[in-house]
């Protein structure tokens, strides 16, 4: 098996998406933020790779002089084998990419460009969404978008840390405000609960708490009040915020 750069030994295979951390919020987060922890990413069919169509064929090319850089896989370092060639224009060996979306997700080792259908290993569940006439605090021309998030105990599967032993769920609650903003967010978070994001199932850094389920590191606003620190309004940076955190795992 080839080493890869940043690992010290052979690449494992992990049990799927291992998206990067994001920092911890607290538990106004509801379990808060924490270390990357696993998903899962399946191959979609042809029409859902994320390659090009002038993906090469099944051979080892050798490369010196100028062209050595072009023709050398920037995972494993070595010259293509059935050389793949993504959306963004970065070209690997197809059993490198493959190794590779297994890890991160599908995102270019190289840009960070998301190719594909990510999806996660959020636990079966409910997400509700009900309006309020109630204004946010920052928001005093509109309602509120009140979102319930239902996610029942249950067994870890083989995309879950410690498969066969059992999680507990959550029941959380998340605030938007009823604007064109807020609804646009709100379509975002669907797509991202429908794919499996939102949440995942790993050790809480807020209770240390292990097989619970926690946020997958899209932020949420749990209560109405109080102010970033309190998880809360007014935070009139929160909504581009929490588009950019969707648009890392490929949320659009």
């Amino acid at each position: 098996m080839k080493k890869f750069i940043g690992y010290s030994g052979d690449i494992p295979y992990p049990k799927g998406i291992n998206w990067n951390p994001m920092p911890d919020y607290g538990p106004g987060a509801v379990g808060g933020a924490v270390r990357d922890e696993r998903g899962s990413f399946r191959g979609q069919g042809k029409a859902d790779t994320g390659f090009n169509e002038d993906s090469e064929g099944n051979s080892r090319h050798d490369s010196k002089g100028a062209h050595a850089e072009e023709e050398t896989c920037t995972i494993c370092m070595d010259s293509f084998f059935d050389k793949r060639k993504l959306k963004c224009g970065h070209k690997f060996c197809q059993k490198c990419i493959r190794i590779s979306v297994e890890s991160p997700g599908p995102i270019c080792p190289v840009c960070k460009e998301v190719f594909g259908k990510p999806k996660g290993n959020q636990p079966n569940g409910k997400m509700r969404v009900r309006n309020s006439r109630w204004s946010l605090p920052g928001y005093p021309r509109c309602g509120t978008i009140e979102i319930t998030y239902d996610i029942p105990s249950g067994i870890q599967t083989e995309k879950h840390p410690n498969p066969g032993k059992p999680f507990h769920g959550t029941n959380c609650r998340a605030y938007l405000p009823d604007n064109d903003e807020g609804k646009e967010v709100l379509a975002l978070l669907q797509k991202a609960f429908s794919q499996k994001l939102i949440f995942t199932v790993g050790k809480s850094t807020t209770s240390g708490m292990d097989n619970v389920v926690i946020w997958n590191d899209i932020h949420h606003k749990t209560n109405k009040n109080g102010g970033p620190e309190s998880y809360g309004y007014p935070d009139p940076d929160y909504l581009k915020r929490v588009k950019d955190e969707l648009k890392a795992k490929g949320i659009e």
